[in-house]
């Protein structure tokens, strides 16, 4: 997973949805409405196939899943399903992009303590405040906090609800993914040294290789300590405290 930043929708978009949610609760006061249908009829539009195409654009040129970052997103999610929560159908900050298979395993399902979602959101959160890398294997699961001295219950529910720990397609695509980046790291240590690439090219030529939003992991979590990035920390420390100061 990655943290996404939301891009604007367009005033005319944007008046849309809230002329359609604004509908959709008159609608509940009498008990006529169908929020399914309501929103099969409204996915047909210009503006919601707008919506769609901007979230695709807030994940690169690849389009992945906000979700798994792994396979091609292709429709809109409700981070909270609209058919238990019809007053978030419509909302911007509630639609993410989302792949088929993705969408599958999470289906209706949200997951509470309390009134919180234990469910990641990756548009209001960094993912990795949650969630953790095997770097031999490429599966994720939840992270250790050492302060409360037990798993993320939202890493946990989340790696549980989207069988994060359970796809070998995807773990093999975020092996690859930190392969490539233990690679372009090693491979840029002489130019370092030699003054011929600069921190800020070195975070570039990473974030080109970072298919899977691994590089917070690495900088900022457990990965810091593994080689080759503990080799940069301690030998190219203004190197590494660029990179760091750009991905916190």
């Amino acid at each position: 997973m990655r943290r996404v930043m939301r891009a604007a929708l367009p005033n005319a978009v944007s008046a849309y949805l809230n002329k359609r949610q604004i509908a959709v609760a008159k609608r509940r006061q009498s008990g006529n409405v169908i929020i399914e249908d309501d929103w099969k009829s409204a996915r047909q539009t210009k503006a919601l196939q707008s919506v769609l195409l901007i979230l695709q654009g807030m994940m690169g040129s690849r389009e992945r899943c906000m979700y798994c970052v792994d396979s091609h997103g292709s429709d809109i999610d409700h981070f909270r399903p609209k058919t238990r929560y019809p007053s978030f159908a419509y909302r911007r900050k509630n639609m993410l992009l989302c792949c088929t298979e993705c969408g599958r395993f999470k289906g209706g399902q949200f997951p509470l303590a309390g009134r919180r979602p234990l469910l990641i959101d990756p548009t209001a959160e960094d993912p990795w405040q949650h969630l953790d890398f095997d770097p031999d294997t490429g599966v994720l699961t939840a992270r250790f906090d050492l302060g409360a001295n037990g798993w993320s219950a939202k890493g946990a529910k989340t790696v549980e609800v989207l069988r994060l720990d359970r796809r070998e397609g995807m773990a093999a695509g975020y092996l690859k993914s930190f392969r490539r980046l233990t690679s372009v790291l090693q491979t840029s240590f002489a130019a370092l040294g030699a003054g011929g690439k600069s921190a800020e090219e070195l975070l570039a030529s990473l974030e080109k290789a970072d298919d899977h939003g691994l590089l917070p992991w690495c900088f900022l979590g457990a990965g810091r300590d593994l080689a080759p990035f503990r080799e940069l920390r301690q030998e190219y420390p203004q190197a590494w405290a660029h990179c760091v100061s750009v991905l916190t």
